[in-house]
């Protein structure tokens, strides 16, 4: 199997960067320990490595994949579970566009791939716009799991805001959720959203029925 590091020196590459592969590499294992940090409980590597899974399943739903694998491993890199509001989507933005300019992407490439971390804040896309679908997408792909593994996720969710009391906890989860059932739809692209909008749309609805 493909290492991580390996895995983002090759979506470097292929979104342009120049940068020697020991500095890609270096890249990489930073933001490794940044998803590793004690803090996170479920925006951990296993998430990263699930959405970049995702992706790579979906890739040619995307004009510009390796620009949207280099988003999903930016999209948490700033994660602070008591930061405000988009705080942590704005922040990883700017420190994505920062890195890969320092690794020798184009600007270009630098820009978009910052703008595509951006949207992982409401999941909200525009028309024509399949490379950010495609990562919010994959970064929702929890909410079509199983009930074991939602009920795993949940838990970590909850761990990770463990600093909130319940009530509060329960009202904020219920926003959020309430938030992505007033999408159009859950997942933007056809073949996902027809093969896991239904559950995900019944997994939180039960877990709505739960918080309540």
């Amino acid at each position: 199997m493909t290492s991580l590091p390996d895995r983002f020196r090759t979506a470097a590459r292929g979104a342009g960067a120049t940068a020697a592969d020991a500095d890609l590499d270096s890249a990489a294992n930073y933001l490794l320990t940044r998803w590793t940090e004690p803090q996170r409980h479920y925006h951990d590597v296993s998430h990263l490595a699930a959405v970049l899974d995702v992706v790579d399943r979906f890739a040619e739903l995307a004009p510009h994949p390796d620009r949207v694998r280099l988003a999903a491993w930016l999209h948490d890199a700033v994660y602070d579970p008591k930061a405000l509001g988009d705080a942590n989507e704005r922040d990883s933005a700017e420190f994505a566009e920062g890195l890969l300019v320092t690794l020798g992407a184009p600007d270009e490439v630098a820009a978009d791939v910052a703008r595509l971390v951006g949207l992982t804040a409401g999941h909200a896309t525009e028309d024509g716009d399949p490379d950010g679908e495609l990562l919010c997408d994959a970064d929702l792909a929890i909410l079509a799991a199983d009930d074991e593994r939602y009920a795993a996720y949940t838990a970590a969710i909850r761990r990770e805001y463990a600093h909130v009391p319940d009530g509060d906890f329960r009202a904020g989860r219920s926003r959020v959720l309430h938030e992505l059932l007033k999408l159009p739809s859950i997942y933007r692209l056809e073949p996902i959203r027809e093969a896991w909008e239904a559950r995900a749309q019944a997994n939180l609805t039960a877990e709505l029925e739960l918080l309540a």
